[in-house]
């Protein structure tokens, strides 16, 4: 391993430990914002990252206004994790941008970005992996494993996931949701 290889996982490690280990068990919502801001993701008004969220980097993170992401959740923005306004992401979801090619034959990493439109409603333990869209309105069930882009408006479920359902066109609701201690 050379020594730029090592610093870089080095640092990785720092913020990794800085990001999961401390920011997200502040107790403090205002804090938590502030931390995640100098680490480079963004976040909208109104919008809040619950305790216990853990982040596979720094940068690579949007999130629009009135969103949330409840506690335990995992958000590898090793490539861009886009999060639209009014977006409610259940517990323990996990949202993956890096894998590795199966068929290659040196089993090669890749990063795609994902990206969550507005009003998306993501159920608890739901997996979306690298390269997905969830488009504009769009619903995934609690444990759904998304391995393809969503329609807007669809409803699905299962693993993998598929369309079991759609959602009304004229959602106007807020996503904003900060309760204490959380």
């Amino acid at each position: 391993m050379n020594l730029l290889h090592w610093a870089r996982q080095f640092k990785h490690g720092l913020v990794s430990l800085y990001l999961n280990d401390f920011v997200a068990r502040l107790l403090s919502h205002a804090l938590r914002r502030v931390a995640y801001s100098r680490a480079g993701l963004v976040m909208g008004s109104g919008s809040s990252i619950h305790r216990g969220v853990r982040f596979d980097g720094t940068g690579n993170f949007v999130m629009g206004n009135n969103s949330v992401i409840n506690r335990g959740c995992r958000l590898d923005n090793r490539a861009m994790v886009t999060i639209g306004s009014n977006v409610s992401i259940s517990e323990e979801v996990i949202v993956l941008t890096a894998d590795h090619d199966p068929v290659d034959r040196d089993f090669s990493g890749r990063e795609r970005p994902v990206q969550i439109d507005d009003y998306v409603f993501v159920g608890t333990r739901a997996t979306i992996l690298p390269g997905v869209n969830l488009g504009h309105g769009a619903v995934v069930a609690a444990g759904a494993v998304v391995t393809r882009s969503v329609e807007p408006f669809s409803i699905v479920a299962g693993v993998p996931a598929r369309v079991v359902g759609q959602r009304r066109n004229d959602l106007s609701y807020s996503a904003e949701y900060k309760p204490f201690f959380r």
